[in-house]
């Protein structure tokens, strides 16, 4: 079954299509753009781009996965608004994957690792994998000391994605160099079992942990002095 995977979580823009079979996950194509402030013009030229180095269309597609995060509101948005609406104009279910899984998942290698990306604001979102790989801890988002903090109380000997790359000093943790950003593989891999089922598709719930900075007012300004 050939899938479409979306992360914008982060300022790695992702689009990638992979084939998913009873044996595994295999990468077929992959575009990737380091901007954080270009998501929107760079997501669906990257989708054109995939499908076209395989020679195959939008109506080929079994399935999309998308990473929800967590990630900054505007960017993280670009790719969930995507997947959704390909999924419903294609009639394919989408898939939702925690975005820092694609990071932590694939680092853990044995031991415990913290997977941290950056939430800007000197804050980062973060989560903490035990040696196999699962999620024990986050997604949270909060400042690189109380991550650090946290880390370690929950025995952490590694650091791995971008904003544990940023935040190296604080941190003081062994660094993993890769991934850096979600992997597009990764995040197929943990939706595999469904899309192998059919199970229904997901409603694609960002995780942004934050509110928003734009806030409706709460009373009207007079407009007469």
């Amino acid at each position: 079954m050939l899938v479409l995977v979306l992360d914008s979580s982060t300022p790695a823009v992702t689009a990638a299509l992979v084939e998913v079979t009873a044996e595994g996950v295999t990468a077929r194509a992959q575009r990737r753009t380091v901007d954080a402030r270009a998501h929107g013009e760079l997501l669906a030229p990257q989708v054109d781009a995939v499908l076209a180095e395989v020679g195959a269309r939008p109506a080929d597609l079994a399935a999309i996965v998308a990473g929800l995060g967590p990630g900054p509101f505007t960017g993280l948005r670009v790719g969930l608004v995507t997947a959704a609406t390909m999924a419903q104009v294609l009639g394919v279910p989408a898939y939702g994957v925690c975005s820092l899984d694609g990071i932590g998942h694939p680092a853990a290698a044995g031991e415990p690792v913290l997977a941290a990306s950056d939430a800007r604001r000197r804050e980062v979102y973060w989560a903490v994998y035990d040696g196999a790989g699962q999620r024990i801890a986050g997604p949270d988002v909060d400042t690189p000391v109380v991550a650090a903090r946290r880390a370690r109380d929950l025995g952490v000997t590694a650091a791995v994605g971008d904003g544990a790359h940023r935040y190296a000093e604080v941190f003081d943790l062994p660094l993993r160099a890769e991934p850096r950003y979600p992997d597009p593989v990764v995040l197929a891999a943990l939706a595999a079992e469904r899309i192998r089922s059919g199970a229904p598709g997901d409603p694609l719930t960002p995780l942004y942990l934050r509110r928003p900075d734009a806030v409706a007012a709460t009373a009207r300004k007079p407009v007469l002095p």
